[in-house]
């Protein structure tokens, strides 16, 4: 069974840094490109990052790129997004997602 399982999330002050894990089972983790969502109260979920299987290449919403750092673990199963210089506007949910599957998410509530 595929499953996502992400952490990290909580509360911080705008202008504050987080990092997210997303740890990854039930499936062959390196062989898999994994991508970063998240939801924000009353919107669409929406893409944010993304990193191919090797962990080489790596894609980025444009509102996000240059603060956000998408990373992965191939060793340990587990993804990570490094997020920097929040603003309110990002309070959202968070999700680890492949393919098909996302995790339950975790909660960022970004301060002002």
């Amino acid at each position: 069974e595929v499953q996502l399982v992400e952490s990290g999330g909580g509360l911080v002050q705008a202008g504050g840094s987080l990092r997210l894990s997303c740890a990854a089972s039930g499936f062959t983790f390196d062989d898999y490109a994994i991508a970063w969502f998240r939801q924000a109260p009353g919107k669409e979920r929406e893409g944010i990052a993304s990193i191919i299987a090797a962990g080489d290449i790596t894609n980025y919403e444009r509102s996000v790129a240059g603060r956000f750092t998408i990373s992965r673990d191939n060793a340990k199963n587990t993804a990570y997004l490094d997020m920097s210089n929040l603003k309110p506007e990002e309070t959202a949910v968070y999700f680890c997602n492949r393919e098909t599957y996302f995790g339950k998410g975790t909660l960022v509530i970004v301060s002002s």
